[in-house]
This record gives C-alpha cells, sequence and structure tokens, in this order.
C-alpha cells in the first residue's frame, strides 16, 4: 500500500471520514486547555465523573425526541450544570467530601442514564450513547462543536489569568476579594459544555479520555502552562489521525482506537518525555553522578 493512500485517501475520498477528522480537530484544540487545567487543579477524575453526569440529561432528551442533536445537547448541558452544582453545594453544606460527593452524583447518573436508554432504544441505541460514532458525524454536529470550540477559547482568553492563579495559589484570590468563584463556575460550565459536544463524537464513556489524556502527557514534555496546552493540542491532534486511520484501515471502532493512541502516547510520554519522565530522570541522575 503507498504511503499516499495509507496516510490521505481516507480523507480525501471519504466526506465521513474528513467530518470526523474536523470534529476531532476541534475536540482536540478545545479540550487542550480544559484537559491541562482539570490536571492542574488536580480535577482529572471529576472529568470523568461530570462526562457520566450528562448521561441522564442526553438520555431524557432521546426518550422525547430520539437522536435529536438539539434535544440531547440541550438535556446533556442541564444535567450536568446541575450535577456541577448539587455537588459543590452538598460538598459545602454537609461534612461529605467533594470527590465523594461527585462519585455519588456519577453512579446515580450512570444507572438512571442506561436505564433510561434502555426504556426506549436498543442495545444498539445504548452503545452509540456510551460510545459515540464520530464517522456519523453530520453537518449540525459539526457545527455544535465547532461554535463550543470557539466560546471555550474565547472564554478561557478572559478568565486566563483567574485560573491560572487559583491553580497555584488558591487562597491568593479569596484573600484580595477577587472573582476566584466566578472563574470556577466558568470554567465547570466549559468542562461541561466541551464534555456535551465531544459525547456526540465519543460517547460519554470515551470523551473525557480525549480532554485529559492530552493533557497528562503534556506535562512530561513542558513546564509552563501554555507549552502544556499546545503540547496537549498537538497530542489529541497526532492521537485523533492515528485512530482515525487505524480503525480504517483495521476495521476497529473508532472512538476505542482514538483513545488507545492518545493511551499509547501516554505511555510513551512517561518513559522518554523531557520533563519527569524515566528517561530525563536516568539522564539527570548520570549527570550528577559524572
Amino acid at each position: 500500500m503507498a504511503l499516499y493512500d495509507l496516510l490521505f485517501g481516507p480523507f480525501i475520498e471519504f466526506g465521513f471520514m474528513r467530518r470526523a477528522l474536523m470534529g476531532c480537530l476541534a475536540l482536540s484544540i478545545s479540550g487542550a486547555p480544559i484537559g491541562v487545567f482539570l490536571v492542574l487543579r488536580r480535577m482529572s477524575l471529576m472529568g470523568d465523573v461530570m462526562a457520566h453526569a450528562i448521561l441522564p440529561g442526553a438520555a431524557i432528551g432521546f426518550l422525547l425526541s430520539g437522536f435529536s442533536l438539539f434535544a440531547m445537547t440541550v438535556g446533556g448541558v442541564a444535567a450536568g450544570l446541575l450535577v456541577a452544582l448539587g455537588a459543590g453545594a452538598i460538598a459545602r453544606t454537609t461534612p461529605l467530601r467533594e470527590d465523594a460527593s461527585f462519585a455519588a452524583f456519577y453512579l446515580v447518573s450512570l444507572g438512571l442514564g442506561v436505564m433510561i436508554v434502555s426504556i426506549k432504544g436498543s442495545n444498539i441505541d445504548l452503545l452509540h450513547v456510551l460510545f459515540g460514532n464520530v464517522l456519523a458525524l453530520d453537518d449540525p454536529s459539526i457545527y455544535l462543536i465547532g461554535g463550543i470550540a470557539t466560546v471555550t477559547l474565547l472564554t478561557l482568553a478572559l478568565i486566563y489569568r483567574l485560573l491560572v492563579a487559583e491553580c497555584f495559589d488558591p487562597g491568593f484570590l479569596k484573600s484580595v476579594g477577587g472573582a476566584g468563584g466566578l472563574a470556577h463556575f466558568l470554567f465547570l460550565a466549559l468542562v461541561v459544555l466541551n464534555l456535551v459536544g465531544g459525547f456526540n463524537a465519543l460517547g460519554t464513556l470515551m470523551v473525557v479520555g480525549l480532554i485529559v489524556l492530552p493533557a497528562a502527557s503534556a506535562r512530561f514534555w513542558s513546564e509552563t502552562v501554555p507549552g502544556q496546552i499546545g503540547a496537549s493540542a498537538i497530542i489529541g491532534i497526532v492521537s485523533s489521525l492515528v485512530g482515525l486511520l487505524v480503525s480504517y484501515h483495521a476495521e476497529l471502532p473508532t472512538s476505542p482506537a482514538i483513545i488507545l493512541a492518545a493511551g499509547a502516547i501516554h505511555a510513551l510520554s512517561i518513559l522518554a518525555g523531557r520533563h519527569g519522565s524515566f528517561a530525563s530522570q536516568a539522564l539527570r541522575a548520570r549527570h550528577l553522578r559524572g
């Protein structure tokens, strides 16, 4: 097989591959800063919880209107914001810690969402909701993902300094009466929006992988926040390309192929990244001994 057919042929020949690539590129660019701030704020698992939290809302949209993009998107956003606010309120007003509160909502949301989808749909519908179908992205889905990416980047540009300050010195904004609470809420809203946008492509179980895995890998390639955001976007784009091509040529499920590609890059980053990897630590120890 010629290199041209291997790398470019699927995207030139088939429109569904081009739409899948466009959707994944938008998700990678939009999810890069979201993932980096989730990792820096030690909220990576919360991203997974929020991904499941949107499931009941999307399932109710499916129950009412079938696979309607508008109904499932509105339901997913509403459910995600409700869980974020509810878990935070319970953590602040009861002895329960925030991680335990989110875990409780996660388990209930997953069970409720699967139950609702099973009432109306088949097992195939349930698999579509849980794992998505990036190869079935249509034009409205692409516009939705592109719109969410635009809103995400513009909003992060406005609250970037507040988020960075809150990551490294959480008490600073409180001491100077800053808008840390507003920045935190806007950030959670952006997390929910990106998860809902990605849910249409990768499903509720996989979407967080394209946000968190590249961000976790980026920490091994850069020590600065802008550097990690750039590295995360590049890793997300490469993972999407590799996953789509492997899925096409080997006839494998697309969403797991993309996430496994991101996982392979993460393993490579742990072994041979520039900062903190096994290879860099070994070189540093050898340099100190020499």
